[in-house]
């Protein structure tokens, strides 16, 4: 963690060393990637709700669905929705992935993963958790959470990725910040109402399933997004 403070901080530093760190973790992150079988989704949501939360329910039911599909299932390798995700995915028989990150509290990695990979820095876990991905679904979750959204929504709308569906679960949870997005930043003409086409919300299990296995088979993920937008702006 000191390491990693070193390389953030504005002064000046052991620049070599540095890159050596950093190349070296991505190095062994796109092997890890390597690991996880296609399709794949990647599930975000927060690692504080417990088994009685409603969220813990409802990401255990994806995880299962997806397996039963056939697909792998990846999270951040935490606990709460992360671990619900992956025991969903044993539950269905499917492949459980989990891209961990060394934090000063000590996320350990919960106990239904098949794959795990620990990532001392956020950046190269979350190159590796877009690469892998055909979809997202985010449940309830904190700034981890909405920090995977909003660069998720970012490489989609720039065209840096392809326009794979991003499911946003729990109706309740998101209204606020959607209506916000809506009211302040498109009516504003901070983004299109394509960018916010990019975005589905639900809270039936088996629909937000549906929404990205319809897109893989459809290939509906082929064409960037940016092609779209009637204003070729970001």
């Amino acid at each position: 963690m000191a390491l990693d403070r070193e390389i953030l901080s504005a002064r000046d530093a052991d620049l070599e060393t540095h890159v050596d760190v950093i190349a070296s973790e991505f190095r062994d992150g796109f092997r890890a990637a390597e690991r996880v079988g296609r399709p794949a989704v990647t599930i975000f949501g927060s690692a504080r709700v417990g088994e009685t939360h409603p969220a813990y329910a409802a990401a255990r039911d994806v995880g299962r669905r997806f397996a039963e599909q056939g697909w792998s299932v990846v999270t951040g390798g935490g606990a709460g929705v992360m671990e619900a995700a992956n025991r969903g995915a044993r539950d269905g028989g499917g492949p459980s992935i989990g891209f961990n990150i060394q934090l000063p509290h000590e996320q350990a990695p919960n106990p239904y993963l098949d794959v795990c990979h620990t990532f001392a820095h956020f950046y190269a876990r979350k190159v590796m958790l877009v690469k892998v991905a055909e979809g997202f679904v985010l449940f309830p979750g904190g700034f981890g959470t909405l920090d995977e959204l909003f660069e998720a929504l970012t490489l989609i709308q720039t065209g840096k990725v392809l326009h794979f569906p991003v499911v946003l679960y729990g109706r309740d949870h998101w209204h606020d910040l959607l209506d916000w997005v809506g009211d302040e930043v498109l009516d504003n003409g901070l983004v299109s109402a394509e960018d916010l086409a990019l975005l589905r919300v639900t809270d039936d299990p088996a629909e937000a399933v549906a929404t990205v296995v319809d897109c893989f088979r459809e290939q509906c993920a082929e064409v960037p997004a940016a092609r779209f937008k009637s204003d070729g702006r970001a």
